[in-house]
């Protein structure tokens, strides 16, 4: 089976890319296609969004392993040998099976076609896949962490 997907827009950012690898939580703009825009009509009042892009800067060794180390936690003092081996679906590492990420992030403002949010962690230029409002069924109110989770953040911060 073939799939195919046809970006609906951009992601804009000023942060270089290694500001975006240091700390995401960045502001910047989502642009969508003028072909798409009339997509955005009843979006606003949404004060968040999720956002799904194409990781299309991975290297090819990125694509398709299942297990790797969480390399995020490289930046909070772990040391690569102390980090656990992990199924990627366990983790948020954009390094997948399927090059698809996904984020939440906050509504600033809308201006026609361009939506200016707070939350981003994608590189300038990434392409968009798709939107979706955030609504209340999202939330949970109740849920657990894996024991490797709790023990990483509880050492050094969120994982």
């Amino acid at each position: 089976m073939e799939i195919r997907f046809t970006p609906i827009g951009a992601i804009h950012t000023k942060a270089s890319e290694a500001e975006v690898r240091e700390k995401g939580d960045r502001e910047g703009e989502i642009e969508i296609y003028p072909e798409f825009t009339e997509g955005l009509e009843g979006i606003d009042g949404y004060s968040h969004l999720f956002v799904l892009v194409y990781f299309d800067r991975l290297r090819p060794e990125q694509i398709g392993p299942l297990k790797v180390k969480p390399r995020g936690l490289l930046r909070r003092g772990y040391k690569l040998d102390e980090l656990p081996l992990l199924g990627v679906f366990a983790l948020d590492s954009p390094t997948r099976p399927n090059p698809i990420g996904l984020t939440l992030v906050r509504v600033r403002k809308r201006e026609g076609n361009r939506i200016i949010v707070q939350g981003l962690d994608f590189f300038d230029r990434t392409p968009i896949l798709d939107i979706k409002g955030y609504r209340p069924q999202y939330r949970a109110d109740e849920y657990s962490l894996p024991e490797w989770y709790l023990k990483l953040a509880g050492e050094r911060g969120d994982v």
